[in-house]
């Protein structure tokens, strides 16, 4: 089955059964196909075809699924568009991208000045007959994902129909879905993991999909309790504010099996004191856009290790790779890499870069790690976070990792700041759990009983929030500038 065609199959074997919802409405697979066909029709009356692009500058809401099966039925490819970027953002993303048409709400802004066809997302819509689905073939493009540009201007991830195949097979094999699953989708929409992990995963097998409006976590615990979801996937922010929620907070948790986190790694002091506070597993992976996702995961069924991001994924490798394009060993550091059909087709318009990125077929993530003896990987830090004092290598997330263990902290962050001797040394920003007090003394002090002198960071700042990209990600350029 190519993808595109789910909503026919799944209407066909249960017409009535529940298939997705959001804040406003719920869908059955008969109704969910019913509006497929019919965004399908508005799309082609607007000129889409095979190998267009549309871009959907969308909020969280099930019509940005619909309209993504209609421009698959098409055989045209989508690119989600953070609809709180600027508008020159915005522009940039939509014109890279050669995006044919642009599905937004009332918040249009600048679209309407571009060389595009705008439609405003509606349920209704008389777009004449609906059309059949395209024979597309599984290379055909499917996704253009934009990098959220932390390096530069953002880059269009192409993702084709057997990285989105792949990558849906490996989650439900990983994770263990099946149709008694229930996802609900908190993360946004324009971002792969929520499409992939939250979205396609659990409809392809069998199960179902709610998707939640922006997140609060004052009263996501009302929407658990009122969607009765299996699963969400989350980023390790949005589990330091439900763990930072006050103690009376007390949610039924029980139709929860699992949470997933991803986008970033997740200190296991966090994991512990969710597990403890929530009684949930948390089982912990590691992806990046450019693999469609996900490429390795803590076992929900075999033995999770905190600090760790898990194994590899089946159907694909990972590995650690030295400067010269050596595999090293297990224990060794170095970047890693990754090979499989869930790497990307390259970067849309850049092939020096992607050139630089996928090179023999491995995947270049920019990481730095280290394979346990169990063959579980552990994230050292990026390559590009990493500080040169005087020389001497130091690695962010060592640092970070010595600072959850004080038990006031909640989340820390550290950067390099320029020194006119050493270069760069370590600066730490310290988030305190909430009604705890702590100092930037107490903090360094802390911080020598673990690490050497030079790793110590040379101050520290408390505050109340740290800033964060689009998918939540702390910025760390920004705390940088």
């Amino acid at each position: 089955m190519h993808i595109s065609e789910l909503p026919d199959v799944r209407s066909a074997r249960n017409p009535v059964g529940p298939c997705i919802e959001d804040d406003h409405e719920q869908l059955d697979n008969q109704e969910f196909l019913a509006r497929v066909r019919n965004a399908a029709a508005v799309l082609r009356a607007h000129g889409i075809g095979a190998g267009d692009v549309v871009a959907i500058v969308l909020p969280n809401r099930l019509e940005f699924v619909v309209i993504m099966f209609a421009a698959w039925r098409l055989g045209a490819a989508v690119t989600p568009v953070n609809p709180g970027l600027t508008d020159a953002e915005a522009r940039h993303q939509i014109e890279d991208s050669a995006a044919k048409a642009v599905i937004t709400d009332d918040r249009a802004r600048g679209v309407g000045t571009l060389d595009v066809t705008t439609v405003t997302a509606a349920r209704p819509a008389a777009g004449g007959s609906a059309p059949d689905a395209v024979a597309t073939a599984p290379d055909a493009l499917a996704l253009v994902i934009y990098t959220s540009g932390t390096t530069g201007r953002p880059k269009g991830v192409m993702l084709d129909h057997v990285n989105v195949a792949a990558m849906c097979r490996m989650i439900i094999d990983g994770i263990g879905l099946d149709e008694t699953d229930h996802s609900l989708l908190i993360l946004p929409l324009f971002h792969v993991n929520g499409i992939v992990v939250s979205v396609l995963s659990p409809l392809l097998a069998g199960g179902r999909a709610t998707v939640s409006g922006r997140f609060r976590a004052s009263t996501f615990f009302t929407v658990v309790e009122r969607a009765r979801p299996t699963y969400f996937s989350a980023v390790p922010a949005i589990y330091a504010l439900l763990v930072a929620l006050p103690d009376e907070v007390r949610p039924d948790t029980s139709s929860l099996r699992r949470v997933i986190c991803g986008a970033a790694p997740m200190p296991a002091e966090l994991i512990a004191r969710f597990e403890k506070r929530f009684g949930v597993p948390v089982v912990e992976g590691y992806g990046l856009s450019e693999g469609t996702c996900a490429s390795t995961l803590n076992p929900p069924g075999g033995r999770r290790k905190p600090g760790t991001v898990g194994l590899a994924l089946p159907g694909q490798t990972v590995a650690v790779m030295d400067g010269e394009g050596n595999l090293l060993d297990d224990g060794a550091v170095g970047e890693v890499v990754v090979r499989g059909p869930n790497v990307m087709r390259g970067y849309l318009g850049l092939p020096d870069e992607t050139a630089r990125t996928v090179v023999d077929g491995w995947l270049h993530t920019g990481d730095v790690g280290r394979f346990d003896a169990d063959g579980y990987l552990v994230l050292v830090d990026r390559i590009k976070d990493m500080i040169i004092r005087g020389g001497e290598n130091i690695y962010p997330k060592e640092i970070e990792n010595v600072l959850h263990t004080h038990p006031a902290v909640l989340e820390a962050a550290v950067v390099g700041a320029p020194d006119p001797v050493l270069g760069e040394v370590p600066v730490a920003h310290v988030v305190p759990l909430p009604g705890r007090e702590i100092t930037a003394d107490e903090l360094v002090e802390h911080c020598r009983g673990s690490l050497a002198r030079i790793k110590v960071p040379v101050a520290v700042s408390v505050t109340d929030s740290l800033p964060r990209n689009p998918v939540g990600k702390i910025d760390k350029r920004r705390l940088r500038s």
